[in-house]
């Protein structure tokens, strides 16, 4: 039986600082001429949400009521102004600890295929993913995305979707598992019927993250045997 394991990008397998939320104030420059107030003066929250819906808080915020309408062009000027900032997220941004040995860990596991869940644009996550090459141990194909769904707790029903048109059979919801960093992962997850990792290296610690109730809570990704743990379920 297949099974399906999910990241989340931001604050779980990459940091990038502002870098990301600066992305936004860029394309709305180019998409509507004129200059942004930034998510952070804004005072936007962002952790765990897709970029969809931050996009339309932010477009609101602006002044622009018909942003579902306007949405695509939105996104299309997100993924060229996060491009244009490649040399800057190499610099500045990090892999977060653990990371790469247990992305490497899970792709040698039987029977599993690793891809992504998050609210990122799909092409913005494997841009982040590609600069310090961890999309090498991920089927980005078979990912859920912001840009599939607004709506995060939708998610892992898409990437099952996926996984069923690329791979040819179908994966339980309990064969799936969602890891993230913060209480919107664990609530995607559980609205997919997944089993929930979540990991403490964004904006939440663990007794945050426990009260959310996932399967399993880890400090970082450093431990790969307590990931393959958490993750399967081991004892």
């Amino acid at each position: 039986m297949r099974r399906l394991v999910l990241w989340d990008v931001d604050g779980t397998l990459v940091l990038y600082g502002g870098i990301g939320r600066s992305a936004f104030a860029d394309a709305f420059l180019a998409f509507a001429g004129r200059t942004a107030t930034d998510l952070d003066r804004l005072m936007i929250t962002t952790a765990g949400r897709t970029d969809p819906d931050i996009a339309l808080e932010f477009l609101e915020r602006h002044g622009i009521a018909d942003g579902e309408r306007l949405l695509d062009a939105f996104h299309a000027a997100l993924v060229d102004a996060l491009a244009a900032k490649t040399a800057e997220l190499r610099e500045h941004g990090r892999v977060l600890p653990g990371v790469e040995p247990a992305l490497a860990a899970v792709a040698r596991e039987p029977d599993v295929a690793q891809s992504l869940l998050t609210g990122n644009l799909e092409a913005n996550a494997v841009l982040k993913l590609a600069i310090f090459g961890l999309d090498r141990y991920v089927d980005w194909r078979i990912g859920a995305y912001g840009s599939d769904h607004r709506d995060r707790g939708r998610l892992v029903d898409v990437a099952r979707a996926k996984a069923r048109q690329r791979l040819g059979e179908e994966v339980d919801p309990a064969d799936v598992v969602v890891i993230g960093d913060t209480p919107l992962d664990v609530a995607a997850g559980r609205a997919g019927g997944a089993r929930v990792v979540a990991v403490a290296t964004g904006h939440y610690d663990v007794a945050s993250l426990k009260a959310t109730e996932p399967d399993a809570v880890l400090p970082d990704l450093s431990d790969t045997a307590a990931v393959l743990r958490a993750i399967f379920g081991r004892s």
